[in-house]
């Protein structure tokens, strides 16, 4: 109903090329402030979206989603749109936030990467369907785990840091290696406030990350990926080493 909240669960359609029914218009469309949309195995994913709307139609169920293919595949598992707040006699903005869900819901490796955005209303015998032009990119979250030692360990000495980087394997709903991975290392003496990259090392085929510093002064040891586009950007805690 016109101004009600809409819950629109998980669904495959086609994207008309155009508009529908036309006499609707879609603008100020945003998705997760233009940030990726990263999901691991098991939390659910709340993307915040918003959107104006500009018709002198009777609606229903307007909203934002994502899609991508030829068939119009859509991915969300669930969609809560706001009220309407009146800009207007015929222009309403809306909150809306996107679920996904991947402990409830199946969800596919192969859908991690770039999907198209698109708005959406019903109409009484017809609706509207419109691209917007926007990119949304969808990521497997990845995982870095982070052991330097020995600890304490003697100035000038050999540290050894070691870890390992996984991401989601949404089919199995388990973190899996990531192998092949460029991964930095990033040291914080105590009393600093931030981490500077030491060097760059590539996981192995199992996600195994491994090498060596010389001991210089105690702080703080860390690993950092970057991700890409199918993959989120993760670091590690950090494992703190006492130098004498």
């Amino acid at each position: 109903m016109a101004g009600g909240a809409a819950a629109v669960f998980t669904g495959m359609a086609a994207v008309p090329a155009g508009a529908a029914e036309g006499g609707v218009s879609f603008t100020r469309v945003q998705v997760n402030g233009g940030k990726p949309i990263v999901i691991g195995v098991s939390d659910e994913v709340a993307a915040p979206a918003s959107f104006r709307m500009t018709t002198t139609h009777k609606w229903k169920y307007p909203a934002v989603f994502l899609y991508r293919g030829n068939a119009g595949d859509r991915l969300w598992h669930a969609i809560e749109t706001s009220d309407c707040v009146k800009v207007s006699a015929d222009v309403c903005d809306f909150s809306e936030t996107m679920y996904f869900d991947p402990s409830v819901w199946d969800m596919h490796n192969s859908e991690a990467g770039a999907w198209k955005v698109a708005a959406e209303v019903s109409f009484q015998g017809g609706g509207d369907t419109d691209d917007e032009g926007l990119t949304v990119y969808v990521k497997r979250n990845s995982r870095l785990t982070v052991n330097a030692s020995p600890e304490p360990v003697t100035k000038g000495r050999t540290i050894t840091v070691t870890g390992k980087v996984t991401r989601a394997n949404w089919e199995t709903r388990k973190y899996a290696s990531y192998g092949g991975r460029l991964v930095s290392l990033q040291f914080k003496p105590t009393g600093a406030t931030s981490y500077t990259t030491v060097k760059k090392v590539y996981a192995n085929g199992s996600g195994d990350l491994r090498t060596t510093v010389k001991a210089s002064r105690t702080g703080t040891w860390r690993w950092a990926y970057y991700g890409n586009t199918t993959t989120g950007p993760s670091t590690s805690t950090g494992d703190n080493v006492v130098v004498k």
